[in-house]
């Protein structure tokens, strides 16, 4: 069984209740098993400020699937969701599923880079990685706890 955690985000229609169905979605479907999954956090928006907050939260995965089947069923939720694929990197989104870790591979792939290439500079990933998984060491060897000490919580908030 591989294990997979998947950040979750949203900032367009109503965004606590999307990630509250994606999650649901994740637990029942058939080649996904919801392990576990961190509080919902508020965070700042990347990039363009002139957008809503957004809720984050993470979800720990096990899955009988590749790390290419669990980007093409996150993308389905995604779609589902309607989520909207635009050029505008860090725009509004409906729903957002990211593969952060599987396993302990690095993959780099046209379609997937793991771990999640942004994982280490946010803290709407570090801090509900650490909430669910406080012993965790990425691929690299740096263990997750010690990035706290570098990255700020940018007004991260637990919301539920």
């Amino acid at each position: 069984m591989n294990i997979a955690y998947i950040g979750l985000g949203a900032n367009l229609s109503e965004p606590m209740a999307q990630i509250q169905r994606a999650l649901d979605v994740l637990a029942a479907h058939p080649d996904l098993s919801l392990v576990q999954h961190s509080s919902l956090y508020g965070s700042k928006p990347m990039g363009p400020q002139d957008q809503p907050d957004y809720v984050n939260a993470v979800a720990k995965l096990a899955t009988s699937l590749t790390a290419e089947s669990l980007l093409d069923v996150l993308q389905q939720i995604e779609l589902e969701h309607g989520r909207v694929r635009k050029a505008e990197r860090w725009g509004p989104r409906t729903l957002d599923l990211d593969i952060l870790l599987f396993n302990t591979d690095t993959i780099n792939s046209d379609r997937l880079t793991v771990p999640h290439y942004g994982l280490k500079e946010r803290e709407f990933v570090v801090y509900p990685l650490l909430e669910i998984t406080p012993e965790l060491k990425l691929p690299d060897g740096t263990e997750l706890s010690s990035l706290t000490q570098k990255l700020p919580l940018n007004g991260l908030a637990i919301l539920k």
